[in-house]
């Protein structure tokens, strides 16, 4: 595969997501006063229990969301200043239902590199490498998205991903459909893509002593707040535990 160093630098200044209402009021908070900042090579656990914001926080990121105050740089540039396409090549979303447009598996894995006017041999190279990288069968190639399983979709949508070479790579519960082998495997190459190519890595993942064990830093955000910002060895997993379940029993008991 050809050779590639990925760094980036993201910073999140005071960031505030509010919903859309037709009235005049600003709407309800999705986050709020969101700080932090990002090195090359992190790799970056997002938890937190359902309508914490941790999905709404990736859209922020890629842009497919705009913030309702606050800024957000990307290697020290304002990120609106930044072409949404060009910002979504540095900086690659894959969400938890991703799909493949009516392509085939292989359209799919070569369309990113097509548009971008890449060479026949650069294309096959890089897709060769992923398949192989990532276990995925030649015979899935001429397979659309319903001949696929949520598994393989999941898979699939990683691939081509990881394929553009992005500087930030944001998952969304990326191994939610995946068995634990092809999990495990996804976990060792994006930790090796991290220390060899400086590729940083945010994931939201609701399994804690997985995310602990993937990740460099640890990120809670709790009702569209970040409560914990922490290196992962520092944080108190049980009690981390507690809390969100504490929070995800009153979140239930709320909407009875």
């Amino acid at each position: 595969m050809d050779n590639f160093t990925s760094q980036a630098q993201l910073k999140l200044e005071q960031v505030n997501l509010f919903t859309k209402l037709k009235s005049n009021h600003q709407g309800y908070p999705i986050l709020r006063d969101i700080s932090f900042q990002v090195f090359p090579g992190e790799r970056i656990a997002i938890v937190g229990v359902t309508g914490a914001g941790k999905t709404s926080l990736l859209r922020l990121i890629n842009r497919l969301s705009e913030p309702t105050s606050g800024k957000i740089y990307l290697d020290n540039q304002e990120y609106r200043q930044i072409p949404a396409i060009q910002l979504r090549q540095m900086v690659t979303l894959v969400l938890q239902e991703s799909k493949l447009l009516g392509m085939t598996v292989q359209q799919a894995l070569e369309y990113p590199l097509v548009v971008r006017g890449m060479s026949k041999q650069t294309i096959q190279q890089r897709v060769s490498h992923w398949l192989e990288q990532l276990h995925i069968p030649n015979d899935w190639l001429g397979k659309n998205e319903l001949q696929l399983s949520a598994g393989q979709r999941q898979l699939i949508a990683i691939a081509r991903a990881l394929i553009i070479q992005p500087k930030i790579l944001l998952l969304d519960e990326p191994t939610s459909a995946l068995d634990a082998g092809t999990a495990s495997n996804l976990m060792q190459i994006l930790i090796q893509l991290a220390k060899t190519q400086q590729t940083t890595i945010l994931m939201v993942n609701h399994q804690l002593d997985f995310a602990q064990k993937f990740c460099t830093r640890l990120l809670h955000l709790h009702q569209g707040q970040l409560l914990t910002d922490k290196p992962a060895l520092e944080v108190d997993l049980a009690s981390l535990q507690a809390s969100l379940i504490k929070a995800e029993t009153q979140a239930v008991e709320e909407w009875i």
